[in-house]
């Protein structure tokens, strides 16, 4: 891994351990400790969601034009006045106005690092450098969330602060790492930076086949995983299977646990597969993970099986998700033209925005109320997952859907001369 690489990896781990301090609170926050009610603090995480889906249509041409990283650093900045602004806000007009910088901010800086990865590795490479980030933000994520749960106090509006103010600073430190790197003179960036496109945008998007079927595969995986985790399976895992509120945080530990450990473990049997084979393969994981959360809630069996198969359920999701990270992320960036790759990674960040949304409001109701159509409708959506992977293996050609065949045929290229001028 090259220097310009370590600094965007360590950039990104930092801004995930920044946002780990605030998100699981955001909700307490603004309904008890600023005591501004639960409706503003529904309020407010919506616009959280929203301000990602205005955002994300421009910020992929801007990508585009300017480069990666004058986006990321501006980005950077707004949602560091975001998370500032959040800790001082005292109304409601305040909360909801920093809640729009701090969406807005981090929304675009996922698509922006994905390109400034695709611009600072090869194609081989790019597996496992978004599996490196994908392990990090994990990190970052799980290990802020544990700091900041012991710095949280609900009596000391004081301590929200200093958890705001760390996350605020945690941004400008990202602004500060990617400012440090050389993207252009590089040999892996030759051909890969952005240069004027005629007709491209949507439309040319649009037109790619094989990118919409992965826009749509990315929809339902994002739909039937991430957008379930803290709204309809939480629902249906307190009032189906009887799971305690607090086992809810020992789950979702299990999940990053589980991502934490097996990820280089599953990069190495990932690396060698056909991507839309591992995807493919992660629908069936899910669809188990489905089973044994029906057996959670509908199996008449005792409180600590429902509580272990529950806890299992995350596990298999963890699992998943492992698999998932070094095979979508490199995929978009592998099919998206040269001078696209922030419209393609925005597009593709947008999708996954809409299934976030979308999730919780669907799978919310069901998991709480329709126990029993709940798990056969996730069921069948991941089974999903399984065919529309194998049908977008079919649009694929061969160095997209496995990488590696492409270092094997370089190698062997780069020694067929030397043993034809030996034999001549």
């Amino acid at each position: 891994m090259g220097a310009a690489m370590r600094r965007i990896q360590a950039g990104s781990a930092l801004s995930a351990f920044g946002l780990g301090f605030t998100v699981p609170y955001l909700y307490v926050y603004v309904a008890q400790v600023r005591d501004l009610g639960a409706s503003t603090a529904g309020i407010v995480l919506a616009v959280f969601a929203m301000a990602a889906l205005v955002v994300l249509p421009f910020s992929g041409r801007a990508i585009d034009r300017r480069g990666p990283l004058p986006v990321l650093t501006v980005a950077a900045v707004l949602a560091s006045l975001g998370a500032l602004g959040m800790g001082l806000a005292g109304s409601v007009a305040a909360v909801v106005g920093s809640a729009a910088l701090l969406g807005a901010g981090t929304a675009v800086m996922q698509p922006a690092l994905a390109t400034m990865i695709v611009w600072c590795s090869e194609p081989a490479g790019r597996t496992r450098s978004f599996a490196m980030q994908f392990f990090l933000q994990n990190l970052g994520l799980g290990v802020g969330g544990l700091i900041g749960g012991q710095l949280v106090d609900e009596s000391r509006p004081g301590s929200f602060l200093l958890l705001f103010s760390i996350e605020a600073v945690m941004f400008l430190v990202l602004a500060g790492i990617v400012l440090t790197v050389r993207m252009p003179g590089s040999p892996a960036l030759q051909g890969a930076r952005p240069a004027a496109s005629k007709g491209g945008g949507v439309r040319a998007l649009l037109g790619h086949r094989a990118m919409v079927q992965l826009c749509v595969l990315g929809f339902v995986l994002f739909f039937a995983c991430y957008g379930q985790f803290e709204s309809g399976l939480a629902a249906y895992g307190t009032e189906a299977a009887g799971i305690e509120p607090s086992t809810l945080g020992v789950a979702l530990a299990a999940n990053t646990a589980v991502i934490v450990v097996a990820q280089f473990v599953v990069l190495r049997f990932v690396e060698r597969r056909r991507r839309t084979r591992v995807i493919a393969a992660v629908g069936l994981i899910w669809a188990v993970a489905w089973v044994v959360a029906g057996y959670a809630g509908l199996g008449h069996g005792s409180r600590t099986m429902a509580t272990a198969a529950f806890i299992s359920t995350y596990a298999l999701f963890g699992l998943g998700e492992a698999m998932l990270s070094p095979t979508v992320a490199p995929l978009v960036a592998d099919l998206a033209p040269e001078a696209m790759v922030g419209q393609y990674n925005s597009a593709f960040a947008l999708v996954k925005q809409l299934a976030l949304a979308v999730g919780p409001a669907v799978g919310g109701p069901m998991g709480a109320a329709l126990h029993g159509p709940y798990i056969v409708t996730f069921v069948l959506f991941s089974l999903g997952i399984t065919f529309l992977a194998l049908r977008l293996g079919r649009q694929l050609a061969p160095a997209q859907d496995q990488p590696s065949l492409v270092a094997v045929s370089r190698v062997v290229a780069r020694h067929q001369p030397e043993k034809e001028t030996a034999a001549a």
